[in-house]
């Protein structure tokens, strides 16, 4: 992330904590600097190797509750993937954008600048000004299609 976006990112995460009357520790802003140098999705267990790998003293508790913390503030999205699978990404730094999701790998593949979104975003919204949009396309990728044809294919020559 760009020094300057980082700044601002921290400081609209440092006025959150102010607003809401939450301390604002080392190790809270250490998960936020990590989460800053994904560039992407992110899960908690890659997040946890980041801090680890960075040597923070952040304990899973934290993690997850500064995690918690910053989707209330909209910093970072929780992306609902179905079932327990939970994947992040920071808002600041997505552009609009949409996610294929396939219901039996997890994958994720993001669309840029696709027709989906900017017909989304165009439509009409009364006295509403999107800041930020996301959509979510659940499906089955090609390569688990390719599996479960060729697990019917062998149930069909089994009987």
């Amino acid at each position: 992330m760009a020094t300057g976006k980082y700044i601002e990112m921290k400081e609209l995460f440092s006025e959150y904590l102010t607003t809401k009357k939450l301390r604002k520790t080392e190790e809270r802003f250490a998960v936020f600097e990590c989460i800053c140098g994904f560039h992407g999705h992110f899960d908690s267990e890659l997040l946890y190797k980041c801090i680890r790998e960075k040597n923070y003293r952040v304990s899973r508790a934290t993690l997850y509750n500064t995690l918690d913390v910053l989707v209330e503030s909209g910093l970072v999205v929780r992306l609902p993937l179905g079932g327990k699978a939970v994947q992040y990404e920071l808002r600041g730094c997505a552009d609009n954008h949409s996610h294929l999701i396939c219901l039996r790998c997890g994958m994720i593949c993001e669309m840029k600048g696709n027709k989906i979104s900017e017909t989304a975003v165009l439509k009409k919204l009364g006295r509403f000004t999107p800041q930020f949009q996301s959509l979510y396309i659940y499906g089955i990728c090609g390569r688990c299609k390719n599996r479960i044809r060729r697990e019917e294919q062998d149930m069909i020559k089994k009987h």
